[in-house]
Parts: structure tokens; C-alpha cells; sequence
């Protein structure tokens, strides 16, 4: 039964009119009213027993202007426009987000899906490694009806951390997931479907396919980089004292200023006489 809707019994005695109606409505219950705070978001994975299997689930999620100031002055001026896509503007399928691990593109990605979530149904690919070398697993999300393209509604893919799919040697690693993945934005398997894919991935720009970043490919490519120094400091508003240098010259990530909030700082190997000075951080 669809939720708020009407029962209407007719009936010859009003005995039989209120049994009807019990066994009518019986087991209905109402849904709690959504919180604002909170998206609905499709998990899509392969089940061993199931196959192609598609969940639903609560999430928080802040609004833009809560976390606005986790990300530096450029990405910050990006996201605004971002955040205020409708269908109208839309150009490109694929939307980009790269960066180091730890900037925040998560984060950014649960607030576009309550930002857009009026007009697009945001779903999470938990396999995206498997997404696009199992072509059975990519019709059943790319071509099966569900209730959200019935509606008209779009739909958002969200593949995270394809750093293998989309770098600069994916053709010659991945045979063809990246040449379905570029299908499904903008060629015949994508012509018709409302659907739109997200892809974070922690590689530098140059180091990207450049038929993922091709022009009019992309409906947004955003480098998510750290806070500079000036915008740490401010970002902390005096809960440590920076004296210490425990923000370096080129800033930190969002990770770690939560880390510094906290009171701990991130675990690294300490430099190694007569070796470089490369650290490295877990």
C-alpha cells in the first residue's frame, strides 16, 4: 500500500464494511517522517546467493553551508555551483572528484545527494571493481527500471576510490571497464537513461586518462586539496596552539585537522638516517 493513501469499503452491513477494511489495512503502518538531516541512498553489490542486489538506507548528511569551510577557497567556489545543478544544467554525465586521501570528498559527495536530492536518486556501487567487467551486473543498474527513473527522477552512480579504472594506463590494466564506463556517460548504453556517475579517485589530474577528462565529458572536475595554512589555523579557531608547527607550510587535510581536534596527530614513520626524508602516513 503506498503510503498516506485512502481505503474507501463498500459494503451491504457495516459489520461486513469494518472487516473488510481490518483485513485492508492490516499490517500498514505509517513512515516515520523522514529527518531533514537525513538522505535516502541505495547501496547496489553483488549478493553470492542474490546476484545484482540493491539496498536502501538512511544517511546523514549536513548541509552545504555546515561544511562549507572543511575545504579550501577553491573547491569551496566550485561546490557552490555544484550544489545548485538542476537537470536543466546539465552537460556532462561524469562528475570528478581527485585528490589525496583525506580531503574530504565523501563528505562532499553525501551533501550533493541531499543538495540534489529533490530531483536525483543517489545510489553507491559497494563493487565498483566488478561493476564494469560484469556486464550483467552493469545492465541491471545502467538499464533496469526502478522507482526513481520512473519517475523521471535521475540517478547518481557513485564510484569510489577507481583509481585503477580511470588512471592513464586503465585501457591497457582494465580491458574494457573503462571504455563501459565512458559508454555508460555519454555513449549508446547511456543514450535515454537518466543517469549521471560519480568517480573520487586519490590520483593526480595528470595522471588520468585523458579521454575521462576530455571536454564536455564531465559535468564537474574538482581537485579536493588540502587547507592551506591560513584556513587550517582559521578552521581550528584557536583549539591549537600552531606555535608547535604541527600544521606544515602546505597545509593540512581535513583528516588531519579532525585528528589535531582531537588531540592526536597522524602516525608516521619517522626519517631514517642516511635515507630520504619520505615519510609515510597511514
Amino acid at each position: 500500500m503506498e503510503p498516506g493513501a485512502d481505503v474507501t469499503v463498500t459494503a451491504v452491513e457495516d459489520d461486513l464494511a469494518e472487516k473488510v477494511l481490518h483485513q485492508a489495512v492490516d499490517g500498514a503502518e505509517d513512515e516515520p517522517e523522514p529527518q531533514p538531516e537525513n538522505v535516502a541512498m541505495g547501496f547496489w553489490y553483488v549478493s553470492p546467493r542474490r546476484g545484482p542486489h540493491r539496498t536502501t538506507r538512511q544517511i546523514s548528511a549536513g548541509t552545504w553551508e555546515e561544511i562549507r569551510d572543511n575545504y579550501t577557497a577553491p573547491v569551496a567556489e566550485a561546490m557552490d555551483g555544484l550544489m545548485k545543478v538542476t537537470p536543466d544544467d546539465i552537460a556532462g554525465r561524469l562528475l570528478l572528484l581527485h585528490g589525496p586521501p583525506g580531503t574530504g570528498k565523501t563528505s562532499a559527495l553525501r551533501t550533493l545527494a541531499r543538495s540534489w536530492r529533490d530531483w536525483c536518486q543517489v545510489d553507491c556501487v559497494l563493487d565498483p571493481e566488478r561493476l564494469f567487467t560484469d556486464v550483467g551486473y552493469l545492465m541491471d543498474i545502467a538499464i533496469g527500471e526502478d522507482d526513481g527513473t520512473a519517475k523521471g527522477r535521475w540517478r547518481l552512480l557513485l564510484l569510489e576510490d577507481c583509481d585503477e579504472l580511470i588512471r592513464g594506463e586503465a585501457k591497457h590494466t582494465a580491458g574494457q571497464a573503462l571504455s563501459r564506463l565512458l559508454n555508460l556517460t555519454d555513449g549508446l548504453l547511456g543514450q535515454g537513461r537518466n543517469v549521471l556517475v560519480g568517480v573520487t579517485t586519490n590520483e593526480d589530474l595528470e595522471r588520468l586518462h585523458p579521454a575521462v577528462v576530455r571536454p564536455g565529458r564531465c559535468l564537474a572536475r574538482i581537485e579536493v586539496g588540502k587547507l592551506t595554512r591560513s584556513e587550517a589555523v582559521d578552521w581550528l579557531g584557536g583549539e591549537v596552539d600552531d606555535r608547535e608547527g604541527v600544521i606544515g607550510r602546505d597545509g593540512a587535510t581535513l583528516a588531519e585537522l579532525y585528528a589535531l581536534r582531537r588531540g592526536t596527530r597522524p602516525p608516521a614513520v619517522p626519517s631514517q638516517s642516511g635515507e630520504s626524508n619520505a615519510g609515510l602516513y597511514l
